[in-house]
C-alpha cells in the first residue's frame, strides 16, 4: 500500500524546465483545439455514425483520436490494460481530473455523466456537450432522477455510459466511497457493470498535482497539468462486477475494492 499523498508544496521544487514545456504544448493545445471545431462537426453528424474505418464507426474513431491527442500534448504516455467490454456497458471509474474523461474516451467513445459546472467551462463545456454528455446537478435529486432515466435509454439503445461513483474528483491518493444509486441503472438496462482504475504519475504512484480538487478553478488546474514533467496516464479494464438486483450497495463495495487492489489503496 502507497502512503498518503505529499502536497503539492513538498513535492514541487522549483522546476526550471516548466517554461520550455510551455513553449512546446501551449503552440500543439491551441492548434489542437482549432482542429476540434471542424473535427467535431464531421464527427457528430448521422453519416459520421454510419461510415465505418475498420471495425469502427468514424465518429468513435475521431474520439478516439482526439482524445488520445490531447491526453499526449499534456505530457502523458498512456498505458491501457485490460479490455473495455463490447456493446453496453456501465463503466465505473475512479474520479481524479477532468482528463478521466478523455482518457477513458481515447480507448472506447462514451457517453459521460459529469457534473453540469463542466458545460459552462470555455470550449470544454462545448465539447463535451457535443460528444453526449449528460450533464448533472450535484446535490438534486430531480436531476439525478432525469440522469439515470437518460442512462438506461442510452444503455438499452446499445451505447456504452460512463460514471464516476464518488460524485467528485480531487481524491488523488484514495478512492471516495461509491454511491450505489447509480448502479440501479445496470440492473434495470441488464448490461454489464466493468470498473475502470485511473492513475496520473510515475512508478504506479498517483502524482499530487494531477487531481482536480472541488473548489478549483478550471483554467489554473489546466495551466499547472501543461507545465508538469512527463508521466503516464494509466487505465486499467477490470473484471465485470456480477449483477445483484437486491444489492446495489454490494456492486459499488465491490466495484471500489477491485479499483482499490489495482491502485495499491486499502479498503476503509
Amino acid at each position: 500500500m502507497h502512503g498518503p499523498p505529499r502536497t503539492l508544496e513538498a513535492s514541487a521544487p522549483t522546476d526550471r524546465l516548466r517554461p520550455l514545456r510551455y513553449a512546446w504544448r501551449v503552440p500543439q493545445l491551441f492548434f489542437h483545439g482549432i482542429v476540434a471545431v471542424p473535427l467535431t462537426l464531421c464527427a457528430f453528424n448521422p453519416l459520421a455514425r454510419r461510415m465505418r474505418i475498420g471495425s469502427t464507426t468514424v465518429e468513435k474513431f475521431l474520439v478516439r483520436w482526439w482524445s488520445g491527442r490531447l491526453i499526449r500534448i499534456f505530457g502523458m504516455r498512456i498505458r491501457s490494460f485490460g479490455e473495455p467490454l463490447p456493446d453496453a456497458v456501465l463503466f465505473v471509474a475512479n474520479h481524479i481530473s477532468w482528463l478521466d474523461i478523455e482518457l477513458m474516451h481515447s480507448q472506447r467513445a462514451l457517453s459521460f455523466v459529469a457534473k453540469s459546472e463542466i458545460e459552462r467551462w470555455p470550449f470544454v463545456g462545448w465539447l463535451a456537450a457535443r460528444a453526449g454528455t449528460i450533464f448533472h446537478r450535484r446535490g438534486d435529486g430531480d436531476s439525478l432522477n432525469l440522469v439515470m432515466g437518460v442512462v438506461v435509454q442510452r444503455l438499452r439503445e446499445g451505447q456504452p455510459v460512463g460514471v464516476f461513483p464518488e460524485g467528485g474528483s480531487g481524491h488523488g491518493g484514495r478512492v471516495g466511497t461509491f454511491h450505489a444509486r447509480i448502479f440501479q441503472t445496470a440492473l434495470d438496462a441488464e448490461v454489464p457493470v466493468q470498473p475502470v482504475a485511473l492513475r496520473y504519475g510515475r512508478d504506479g504512484r498517483q502524482d499530487p498535482s494531477v487531481p482536480f480538487a472541488r473548489k478549483e478553478k478550471f483554467f489554473p488546474n489546466l495551466v499547472r497539468l501543461l507545465g508538469n514533467p512527463r508521466m503516464d496516464a494509466e487505465v486499467h479494464f477490470l473484471e465485470p462486477v456480477a449483477l445483484a438486483p437486491e444489492a446495489r450497495r454490494r456492486m459499488a463495495e465491490e466495484s471500489r475494492a477491485r479499483i482499490n487492489a489495482v491502485l495499491g489503496y486499502q479498503d476503509d
